[in-house]
């Protein structure tokens, strides 16, 4: 059930047209990037606490809570009408704080209750494989999903089938813009389903908290929240794990939140999004076991040097914007996006008890989405201050020329960010583990 619901809950048939079913629904390039800070700051507000009370409550009632916000939050998109920018721009806002909320208590209580499961029948050691066969099959998830999002979010080709099919039916962009919703709605309802059938496992853990009322379960919640979080800062290994692994995840995840704009501009058709989505997922059927054995044989320090290498190379790669064969670095990006998700995983469950193991996934989380959030803020007031002055330069472009112009240019700025901000993490966590016994666990580079 734990590998169900996180196929259906990530495979999304709009992913391969994300940015784009924002700007067709009548949105900016701005508007989208500050609805997903907001998406980014709710996460944020509500990440830890959701976790604590994972621990506290159960993390089935969590998950459960998860499933019903996420029906709520797509049948907003789904059913709004178009001609209204004004109400357009309120649903799809509460759209992304209901979609924050939901990942938020997401976030740690579906790992944490399926890793304990293998606590309770003495299995930890499967975890690995575990999350090797739950990454493989999100990554058909993913085929699946780019494939048809895509195919059906374009109304030619839409529409060449139903003519093949003999209905006399034409259907517009408008009309077809909401078709990977409706899949997504019926997804998520079958993710519904699978959590409803989910067991929680009940451990002999002296340190499980049994709280009851409002009142207690938020000192409870508060007071777990607390001493989790300081033991994560007094843990330097799970502290610098953390810290890297959220300088992967956000910057590398906003560049793919743009990956439908940048297919755009690399003279990639839109009814090849999902398709080359599809083939960059197919990656996902080898990279958790190349990750598997990589944790097995590496050194934790040596997963590091190999990922940042991949992440300047891939960054680098896609501030070329080579026609078609800048899909390769694409591709470089999202494997290291995966092999971090993995190492994460592999990492901190193994340091983690069960009593706390919800929270600290969640304080994780709110490192990574924190940050994203952050990132999303400063490159759309950048984006847009930089927009401006090529329009006042070359007052003769039109808005969508100076648009793909900033566009093109602020792709450029990802690797110097990442190099920049790889130094500073790079000593802070040396000094964090100097002179500590966790430096034994980061292992030597050979």
């Amino acid at each position: 059930m734990f590998i169900i619901l996180r196929v259906l809950y990530n495979a999304r048939f709009y992913y391969p047209v994300f940015t784009v079913l924002f700007l067709d629904y009548g949105l900016t390039i701005e508007q989208f990037a500050m609805l997903n800070v907001v998406w980014a700051i709710t996460i944020v507000l509500v990440e830890v606490p959701s976790g604590a009370l994972a621990d506290i409550l159960g993390r089935k009632k969590l998950l459960v809570s998860t499933c019903v916000i996420m029906i709520i939050e797509l049948m907003l998109i789904s059913f709004v009408p178009l001609g209204n920018g004004n109400l357009i721009f309120a649903v799809f806002l509460i759209n992304r704080i209901l979609s924050g909320i939901a990942e938020a208590m997401a976030s740690g209580a579906d790992e944490a209750i399926a890793y304990d499961t293998l606590v309770l029948t003495g299995q930890t050691d499967e975890w690995g494989r575990v999350l090797e066969i739950q990454m493989k099959l999100q990554s058909v998830g993913f085929i699946v999903a780019m494939t048809l999002g895509s195919f059906i979010y374009d109304p030619n080709m839409v529409n060449k089938v139903l003519d093949f099919l003999g209905f006399n039916i034409v259907l517009t962009q408008q009309q077809t813009m909401r078709f990977p919703l409706y899949l997504t709605l019926m997804s998520s309802l079958i993710a519904f389903t699978a959590v409803l059938r989910m067991k929680e496992p009940e451990l002999d853990n002296k340190e499980k908290l049994q709280v009851s009322g409002f009142f207690k379960t938020s000192i409870a919640t508060l007071k777990h929240t607390m001493s989790t979080g300081k033991w994560v800062i007094k843990s330097p290994f799970v502290f610098s794990v953390i810290l890297f692994g959220m300088l992967f995840d956000h910057s590398i995840r906003m560049v793919v939140t743009l990956t439908s704009q940048y297919y755009r501009l690399i003279m990639i058709p839109e009814a090849l999004f999902g398709v080359i989505g599809s083939a960059i997922s197919v990656i996902g059927l080898f990279i958790p076991k190349i990750s598997r054995v990589m944790t097995e044989k590496f050194t934790p320090l040596k997963n590091m040097i190999i990922l940042t290498v991949m992440t300047i190379v891939g960054f680098y790669g896609i501030s070329l914007f080579v026609p078609f064969y800048g899909i390769a670095p694409m591709v470089v990006l999202f494997a290291a996006f995966m092999m971090n998700g993995f190492f994460l995983s592999h990492y901190l469950n193994n340091e983690t008890s069960s009593d706390k193991r919800a929270t600290v996934l969640s304080f994780k989380g709110l490192s990574f989405n924190l940050s994203y959030g952050l990132i999303g803020f400063f490159y759309s007031i950048f984006f847009g201050i930089y927009r401006d002055i090529l329009k006042l330069v070359n007052p003769e472009i039109s808005h969508k020329i100076a648009e793909n112009k900033a566009f093109m240019a602020s792709i450029g700025w990802f690797n110097w960010y990442f190099i920049i901000l790889f130094t500073i993490i790079l000593i802070a966590t040396f000094k964090i583990l100097k002179g500590t016994s966790d430096i034994k666990k980061v292992g030597k580079l050979s």
